[in-house]
């Protein structure tokens, strides 16, 4: 399993509830390049659950490369530059991009 995958599958463990609390969204992943893929993350209810695939309505859409993916989550790169640096495309609702360090416990 990939690094990517790995962190994926971990992640509703890694997730606070009293830090989802009354959102209602869903996140869509496009990781890039080898180790890639697409994953789909859905809040709603104070729960979180991961899907492998393209959702089916996303509000926001994330692509990265898997490297830079890895280096974010990691603390080793900033989302914000990331996304000033072009690493990072965001396609929807900005505000709940700058909601996902805190959210999801990166870096």
């Amino acid at each position: 399993m990939s690094q990517v995958a790995e962190f994926f599958n971990q992640l509703s463990s890694k997730v606070d509830p009293a830090k989802i609390k009354g959102m209602n969204v869903t996140y869509q992943f496009v990781i890039t390049g080898d180790d890639g893929g697409e994953w789909a993350v859905a809040v709603a209810n104070e729960q979180l659950s991961v899907t492998q695939g393209k959702a089916e309505k996303a509000n926001i859409t994330l692509t990265i490369s898997a490297s830079d993916f890895l280096d974010l989550v990691a603390g080793k790169l900033n989302g914000q530059t990331a996304f000033l640096t072009g690493k990072l495309k965001i396609q929807g609702d900005m505000t709940l991009a700058l909601k996902l360090q805190s959210v999801f416990n990166l870096g």
